[in-house]
């Protein structure tokens, strides 16, 4: 059995800080905290939790807590929740992405010259929802897709955001081209568009790689949380080129039925799933198929 496994697959650079950072803070004598799960992996955040750390649900449960230190998770947070923090007395360890911040300043930024924003990403997600707590004395929408984004071009004729200048700014772990297509749908309608990827490399990447892999493969297998956002993604882009294209946690929600001739099988895997989950994975398709 042929396998191919993706180089990019598994934590990245924002995410191994993240974990690393909560970790770091174990056998200090503090009660430690993360605002929200770290990371949209069950596996680690059970570990986590194993060792004594709490995650905090929200702004109501952060007010309850007089003491200890709060990590700021790799999605961000918005602006009012680092006030909170403060003001309870806590100690702030940020492990937000560097990409996302990247983000919170650029918002912040254009709010301040009047710009309009416009997100595009899921608006349930954690990021989408902390970027939104960065925008001050405009209007931001948040828009998923491109049907979303034709409803909002062509409200009262273009009168919603009317002469206004617009930026347009991603999740970081949106689908590139779709990002694309609806960036494009606002340039077409004639909008002041000032446009900010803030896709981040490595997803661009491990998108890219994921699709290649998928054209080829017979098979496709992708590892990642439930609620992660760019494991879905990725599930979305595999599905595209194979459609045998299975999406699990672990190990145990493989279920798998190939006859031999079948060959090759993709693997990939979303930004918050640990190396030995994939090496699980890999291993146990090389050893019985």
């Amino acid at each position: 059995m042929e396998v191919i496994v993706a180089r990019s697959a598994g934590f990245c650079f924002g995410v191994e800080k993240a974990v690393k950072m909560v970790y770091d803070q174990l056998g200090k004598g503090k009660e430690i905290y993360t605002f929200g799960p770290i990371i949209h992996n069950d596996e680690v955040v059970r570990d986590l939790e194993s060792r004594g750390v709490k995650v905090v649900e929200g702004a109501e449960d952060l007010k309850k807590i007089k003491s200890g230190t709060i990590v700021i998770r790799s999605h961000g947070v918005s602006r009012d929740i680092y006030e909170l923090i403060r003001e309870q007395g806590l100690e702030c360890v940020d492990a937000t992405c560097p990409f996302v911040k990247r983000i919170h300043h650029t918002v912040e930024k254009e709010c301040g010259l009047g710009r309009k924003i416009i997100i595009v990403g899921n608006p349930g997600h954690p990021e989408v929802e902390g970027i939104r707590g960065w925008v001050s004395g405009t209007e931001a929408v948040v828009v998923e897709s491109e049907e979303e984004a034709e409803r909002l071009a062509d409200r009262d004729s273009g009168s919603f955001f009317k002469a206004a200048e617009i930026c347009i700014v991603a999740q970081t772990t949106f689908n590139y081209n779709k990002f694309k297509d609806i960036v494009e749908i606002f340039l077409k309608r004639g909008y002041n568009v000032s446009v900010v990827n803030t896709i981040c490399n490595a997803t661009e990447e491990r998108q890219a790689e994921a699709r290649q892999i998928a054209s080829q493969a017979a098979v496709m297998i992708v590892i990642g949380g439930t609620h992660s956002s760019n494991t879905r993604k990725l599930y979305e882009i595999c599905k595209e080129e194979c459609e045998d294209t299975h999406f699990i946690q672990t190990l145990d929600d493989l279920r798998l039925e190939l006859p031999k001739a079948v060959s090759p099988v993709g693997i990939t895997a979303g930004a918050s799933t640990p190396n030995n989950i994939i090496e699980e994975v890999q291993n146990y398709v090389r050893i019985n198929f």
